[in-house]
């Protein structure tokens, strides 16, 4: 059977927005909840978006190094199921959130393996590692063949760079379970391109 690679359009901001990725096709919607990113949404705006979305599509909530009870707070109050740890949380974090849970871990120059095999679950996403940068959405890519033995093991998201004129490339070489985008379809920071999420 084919494999094919799903679609996560991370930082959306507006129900607008989040209703131009629905429109163009996209399986996953993130909503950041770190106050460090251009892209955050608090529980209010989250609910607002989450009010127009259809039934069924997955949404993952984006923390970084926000402790467990805020997360769960959150995820109550939201009723988001799906939550991705950004930052520099322990792997007794993620196993506390699990099933709905996964680590993003960045790459800078050597194989991530055995960082990804130290977090339990069945997802992981693998991001730019930029120092000194924001943990994601950087804009900034890796060396994908640094993230195919990952995609053998896990069901890998991959994130970092990612554009519509390189994202064909790296499902070829990588197949990941899916892509992640935040900058690269974004006209401003925080605010989406239809045309480049198409």
């Amino acid at each position: 059977m084919a494999h094919t690679t799903r679609v996560k359009v991370c930082g959306v901001r507006t129900p607008e927005d989040a209703l131009a990725c629905v429109a163009a096709g996209v399986d996953t919607l993130g909503l950041n909840f770190w106050p460090g990113t251009p892209r955050c949404v608090d529980v209010p705006r989250a609910r607002a978006i989450l009010a127009e979305l259809p039934a069924g599509l997955e949404v993952v909530a984006v923390f970084v190094d926000q402790g467990l009870d805020f997360v769960r707070r959150v995820r109550n109050e939201t009723g988001i199921a799906w939550v991705q740890l950004h930052g520099e949380e322990p792997p007794e974090d993620v196993a506390a959130l699990l099933p709905y849970a996964y680590k993003a871990l960045g790459v800078l120059d050597v194989s991530p393996l055995d960082e990804v095999r130290r977090f339990p679950g069945e997802h992981i996403l693998l991001d730019a590692r930029v120092p000194g940068a924001m943990p994601g959405g950087t804009g900034a890519r890796f060396d994908w063949a640094l993230a195919t033995q990952t995609a053998l093991e896990r069901k890998l998201t991959l994130a970092g760079g990612l554009t519509p004129d390189n994202v064909a490339e790296c499902v070829r070489l990588v197949r990941p379970y899916r892509v992640d985008v935040a900058s690269g379809v974004e006209s401003a920071p925080g605010v989406k391109d239809a045309e480049k999420v198409q």
